[in-house]
């Protein structure tokens, strides 16, 4: 199923400070989703407490408001969102297809086999293979993860820059897990939940989450839920190539508060993107009417 008007969403993760990378994907999921005339709904993917912080939660607002970016209505935290996740969880339970999973992350290692060309590991199943017997006897050793069973079936899609993708679930992704052993929702399972809940019908985010988009749409199967479009961006490197990642503080947004004013970091990102001719000032609501899906790049690249 498709839907019509285009809602489209930030879903940050607030724990920590938000690098340029984030503020690409911020600013290009905006100009995408407001060049069209729709709407934007801001998420804060706060479900793990042991990294995510009101604190942080506030600095996000603030920075996006810094920049130029604005949302529609109030925004929504995951970490108050659990009920909806449990209901979820449960309609796959009565479903059949969730098992518990007592593996190690040392086992899970051990039970990733094939590994995928990316080097990632491909879980092989063994715990949905347990008796009733077995799995009683691990659970009082220690609690479980929970996955869910994944066929061997292909799940395609047509990417906004990305182009036609597809997946093999059981081959590329094996069966993934719902809950950890915490207790807390993945990421899988709460952003399909959300997505539908919100009237989301466009994500744009890096290319780094590409591949988990078949597995959010077989999700969406499950549930019966429609499919938003997806929009998979480049990633913006650090200089030596490697990815941005917030612990490493690369071109962290306070760094580059002290270097930039809002305008011109984002007119480097809209020249990044190949929406201006030059790296000049320019706010969002400018940007707007320059905005192109076929303008952006599709290869990552270093700024």
């Amino acid at each position: 199923m498709r839907m019509n008007k285009v809602v489209g969403r930030f879903a940050p993760s607030p724990s920590g400070r938000m690098h340029m990378g984030n503020l690409w994907s911020c600013l290009l999921a905006w100009l995408s989703a407001r060049s069209a005339g729709g709407g934007m709904v801001l998420r804060l993917e706060d479900l793990d407490p042991d990294r995510c912080r009101q604190a942080y939660c506030d600095q996000v607002m603030r920075d996006l408001e810094w920049l130029g970016l604005d949302w529609d209505g109030s925004p929504v935290y995951q970490s108050k969102r659990t009920e909806l996740y449990r209901q979820a969880f449960q309609k796959l339970e009565q479903q059949g297809i969730i098992y518990p999973c007592f593996c190690t992350r040392a086992e899970r290692l051990a039970a990733s086999a094939p590994h995928r060309s990316d080097g990632i590991a491909v879980y092989d199943g063994r715990c949905g293979r347990l008796t009733a017997e077995e799995r009683e006897k691990l659970a009082h050793t220690r609690r479980p993860a929970w996955r869910v069973r994944v066929p061997g079936e292909e799940v395609s899609f047509t990417d906004l820059l990305q182009g036609s993708f597809s997946e093999n679930l059981a081959q590329d992704c094996g069966d993934f897990i719902l809950r950890r052993s915490d207790g807390v929702y993945a990421y899988q399972l709460a952003v399909v939940v959300d997505d539908a809940d919100m009237g989301v019908t466009q994500v744009v985010r890096g290319s780094d989450l590409l591949s988990s988009a078949p597995r959010q749409i077989w999700l969406q199967d499950r549930f019966g839920l429609p499919h938003p479009e997806y929009g998979h961006l480049p990633l913006l490197l650090a200089p030596n190539g490697r990815r941005l990642a917030k612990r490493d503080r690369d071109l962290e947004l306070g760094r580059l508060q002290e270097e930039f004013t809002a305008s011109e970091l984002v007119g480097r990102l809209a020249f990044a993107a190949g929406l201006t001719d030059r790296p000049d000032p320019i706010t969002p609501q400018e940007l707007i009417p320059l905005f192109s899906w076929e303008k952006l790049p599709k290869e990552d690249f270093t700024m």
